[in-house]
């Protein structure tokens, strides 16, 4: 099935929210706190209200996941938005310019459609199944590096369940010593389009929610690249704990944080 018209769509609702936040960022937001460093802005819900906005009136059957409304809790065969009006709230409170909208649109329980607008870059990352990934209109792709020493990598901390961070630091030093070095952008949707863009070898990280990966992550996907979760299985989108990478660097990290962590951490399930 051809997907270019959701994508329009989701680029028409990506623009019109964009708009709403650089004019918060221009002129000024009160910050709430959802929970432990967990931030909220007008400016997200703004945003979300306008892409969903957007989306209804195109499709108005279609169901919502999103960060800062209710919706549905859990996917099921049907045609499902997942947004992220600002990934990076956090960066965006404090004038940080690496934030993001994220739209994604799932259908039968697979990413049909993926988007990603880094707002103050002014980057638009988007992806529709077998139909490749682009960054603003040129077409991108993993990298093609196997080593390891040779690598930069992405990877974001967590900022509520702390209860794994000193094996994460751990890991994190690891990668310092045999990598060209770790970065932390603050967004987990921009750190997957660099992934798919080749400017990160991979990416790890713990502690996400569906809305921060279900775009970013079919962009990896067809930009060549491999998701898995911990386990290196396909419970990524729920599970909390995603790897991605070309797949020589994907299984490093893998292997890494496999060593790194016992088996009881690799997935919440357990």
């Amino acid at each position: 099935m051809n997907y270019s018209k959701e994508l329009d769509t989701a680029k028409q609702a990506a623009y019109e929210a964009s708009e709403i936040i650089k004019k918060y960022a221009s002129e000024g937001f009160n910050i709430e706190l959802k929970g432990k460093n967990d931030l909220i802005t007008q400016a997200d819900v703004a945003s979300e209200k306008a892409i969903i906005s957007v989306i209804s009136e195109a499709y108005p059957n279609d169901l919502f996941l999103a960060e800062e409304s209710t919706g549905v809790v859990q996917l099921t065969n049907e045609r499902t938005w997942i947004i992220d009006p600002i990934d990076g709230t956090t960066n965006f409170a404090h004038g940080f310019p690496v934030y993001c909208i994220s739209i994604a649109l799932w259908e039968d329980q697979k990413p049909k459609v993926g988007l990603v607008y880094q707002v103050a870059g002014d980057e638009l990352f988007y992806a529709t199944e077998q139909s490749g990934a682009f960054l603003n209109n040129n077409p991108i792709s993993v990298s093609n590096e196997v080593h390891m020493k040779n690598s930069l990598i992405g990877t974001g901390f967590p900022y509520k369940s702390l209860n794994l961070v000193d094996d994460y630091l751990a890991l994190f030093k690891t990668f310092m010593d045999k990598t060209h070095g770790v970065r932390r952008p603050g967004s987990a949707a921009y750190d997957l389009c660099c992934v798919a863009a080749g400017r990160f070898e991979g990416f790890y990280e713990y502690g996400l929610n569906a809305w921060d990966v279900a775009a970013g992550s079919l962009i990896v996907q067809e930009a060549g690249g491999m998701i898995t979760d911990w386990r290196g299985e396909s419970n990524w989108l729920f599970g909390e704990r995603i790897i991605a990478g070309n797949a020589s660097i994907h299984a490093k990290i893998k292997e890494e944080i496999q060593l790194h962590f016992k088996e009881s951490d690799w997935a919440i399930d357990n």
